[in-house]
């Protein structure tokens, strides 16, 4: 399929259409500069994998704020690292593997499951990528995180890998995929579901009982907040997308194909369908089921996902480095020596 071509007078016009907009409060963990300083010291140690240039703007994209948007009442920095572990790395992960094959994001997916699970107990004996999820383990067993929390959080980080595997088949190919696998991959990979476990860690939730995390309401705001999440970040990465060849994995590109329309109703379209999810959303959380003495924790549990998912929106509007042109990072994994493939 051919690559999208952007349309000049959209472009221009991009700046002036409507936004995403949430009723929930936005804010930051109070260490959120310290965690900074140590998301600066992983990209220096562990990331020697990337060239210097790439170094040098993951810095610029503060991934690390992501987690302290998205969590802010943690109580500690230490509850607070294992996140940010999983945000940056993933998301560096993900743009340094951006050209591997579906089978080699499989295999890598396995690799970091062994070392977060701890199936293998070994620390890598190489910085990297792997070091790091390796680390990961160690950071949330420090800080005592229930293992039924730390295994949901890890099963649903399996699927956002997944996703990205997935993906990779659209993407080498330069396709864009049908709405209905667009719907089904970009759940996973907006990264968004781990983040829902790891609200539970927040004020009082770590006591909820697993009924309520595994009840149907809940699952589906974990897939509301997943999609909301998922096609703000295409809407705000959309000029990018649009002149990049390969990304081919925004509502955008798929709603147009889709529907033989014009961007601008593509666009318009996809907003659309953000806001009917996030009424979904809202209608989800004033009509609870019954959760008999735990109701009002559950309802404060769901605002509090909300309010997630209104952090990780400000991450993406007021940290934009790494949606403007020349801001992001290309996927160095095919360029690498076979020394350096292993040194993940």
């Amino acid at each position: 399929m051919k690559q999208t071509v952007l349309n000049e007078e959209f472009y221009m016009s991009l700046k002036q259409l409507p936004k995403p907009q949430y009723p929930f409060p936005d804010f930051i963990h109070p260490d959120f500069q310290q965690q900074r300083e140590e998301y600066y010291t992983w990209i220096d140690t562990e990331y020697i994998i990337h060239s210097k240039e790439a170094r040098e703007k993951h810095k610029k994209h503060q991934l690390a704020d992501i987690a302290s948007r998205g969590c802010p009442f943690l109580k500690t920095i230490a509850e607070l690292r294992p996140l940010a572990n999983y945000t940056a790395n993933g998301a560096m992960m993900d743009d340094y593997f951006d050209r591997c094959s579906r089978e080699e994001m499989y295999r890598i997916t396995n690799h970091i499951m062994a070392l977060l699970t701890g199936e293998n107990p070994i620390e890598p004996t190489e910085n990297g990528i792997f070091h790091l999820f390796w680390v990961l383990r160690q950071d949330a067993i420090k800080c005592e995180i229930p293992e039924r929390i730390y295994e949901k959080f890890t099963k649903s980080m399996k699927d956002v890998f997944v996703g990205y595997a997935e993906e990779k088949v659209y993407y080498r190919t330069n396709t864009i995929p049908p709405l209905s696998m667009y719907l089904l991959i970009r759940e996973e990979t907006s990264g968004v579901k781990p983040y829902c476990y790891y609200v539970a860690l927040q004020k009082e939730y770590r006591n909820l009982p697993d009924d309520v995390f595994d009840h149907p309401f809940i699952k589906r705001i974990y897939t509301l907040s997943s999609l909301m999440i998922g096609i703000h970040n295409d809407i705000i990465s959309l000029s990018k997308e649009l002149s990049r060849e390969g990304d081919t994995m925004n509502l955008v590109k798929v709603l147009q194909q889709e529907n033989k329309m014009s961007l601008t109703q593509a666009y318009e379209k996809a907003l659309e369908l953000h806001d009917n999810y996030l009424e979904e959303f809202l209608l989800l959380q004033k009509n609870l089921p019954y959760f008999d003495t735990f109701q009002e924790l559950v309802y404060d549990y769901v605002q509090d996902i909300g309010i997630m998912i209104a952090g990780v929106y400000a991450w993406h509007t007021k940290d934009t480095f790494r949606y403007m042109s020349g801001g992001y990072v290309e996927g160095e994994y095919p360029t690498q020596s076979k020394k350096e493939k292993g040194s993940f």
